[in-house]
């Protein structure tokens, strides 16, 4: 049985507008809207939200939406065009390393695990841990499920665009999160069983309306490295951190739920991560991002700069949640009781 597809969101502006005015319709040529730019592109809610259904044509689609729209060449220049915003700004936000400062490709490992180190973002997976609400979860399961109910899919495109020992180390990788051949164990699943657990609904898309954009930036980030070939490294980078960074805070997140009385159902998904991500850390750091950089070494500052995105972005969405929640107010663009109900 196909999963069925989301309906459209509704719009945050003016760009996010037209594209699901667009996709409403059959398709035709769209003429290049006026824009403004965006005045923080990296959280800005149109604009994220715009590229966010622009990608989405690439993995489920829309119900009622006409699926040749995905290689309609005036959306896709629009796409490009935001595209471009975004990467401009994720440069600009995100330092490279160049000459001297680039490891050599057997240190690739040392070097993204300095990224690691180095990283002084707020730890939102502690805080949820030891002072989480129930509602807190509730609301950190809404902003992941962006992702997690497509988990691997975004890194998946780079497989036809590496080769050899790192497409093999990938691939060892990506089995596992697709659950090695058992339907039950993807962890898309997994997860969604977890938000089955806390009464929350499970439907792929079901929450887009309630996720900000600052959230939704970390999923495009993904699209948008895993789309373009010459992002290749990026990917590869953006997976080998998101690999050596997961086992830790996944043990936290468990840890939590069963402080707040939580079972199994709820649990599995994160109890699935703490094993899983401990044996990818090392083929994800050696093998994948050290064995394409061995292969391709001017890739070698890519990959870098993917696991730096990662940092930064995630650091962005855990800022944010953590400012609404000692604030007294949802993280999420409105409390969830409004926007779909809890079991």
């Amino acid at each position: 049985m196909v999963a069925a597809m989301p309906p459209l969101p509704s719009s945050r502006g003016a760009t996010s507008a037209f594209v699901l005015d667009a996709l409403r319709r059959e398709p035709h040529v769209l003429a290049p809207p006026r824009r403004t730019p965006a005045e923080d592109p990296l959280c800005d809610d149109d604009l994220q939200l715009a590229l966010y259904v622009c990608y989405e044509l690439h993995y489920r689609g829309f119900d009622a939406v006409d699926e040749r729209w995905e290689w309609e060449p005036s959306l896709l220049a629009l796409r490009r065009d935001l595209e471009t915003e975004l990467e401009e700004a994720l440069e600009r936000e995100v330092p490279r390393d160049v000459g001297a400062s680039l490891p050599a490709p057997e240190e690739m490992d040392v070097a993204l695990r300095a990224i690691v180190d180095a990283d002084e973002a707020p730890a939102l997976s502690r805080y949820i841990e030891v002072t989480g609400t129930l509602e807190q979860m509730l609301e950190f399961c809404v902003h992941r499920s962006a992702y997690q109910l497509k988990e691997a899919d975004p890194h998946s495109w780079a497989l036809p665009r590496i080769g050899g020992a790192p497409k093999a180390a990938m691939v060892e990788i990506q089995a596992d999160e697709y659950g090695g051949g058992r339907a039950d164990r993807m962890h898309a699943a997994l997860f969604a069983r977890a938000m089955r657990a806390l009464g929350l609904d499970d439907a792929y898309g079901a929450y887009l309306d309630a996720i900000p954009g600052v959230t939704l930036a970390t999923v495009n980030l993904m699209s948008l490295l895993g789309l373009h070939r010459r992002r290749r490294g990026a990917i590869v980078g953006h997976l080998a951190l998101f690999e050596m960074t997961s086992s830790v805070p996944n043990r936290r997140y468990a840890n939590a739920l069963r402080r707040l009385g939580l079972g199994e159902d709820a649990t599995a998904f994160f109890d699935e991560h703490v094993v899983a991500d401990a044996v990818h850390e090392n083929i994800a750091a050696v093998d994948l991002a050290g064995g394409l950089v061995r292969q391709q070494p001017e890739l070698c500052a890519d990959v870098l700069w993917g696991a730096r995105a990662l940092v930064a972005l995630d650091a962005r969405w855990a800022a944010h949640l953590l400012a609404a929640w000692e604030a007294g107010r949802s993280s999420l663009r409105a409390p969830l009781q409004e926007t779909a109900p809890v079991a």
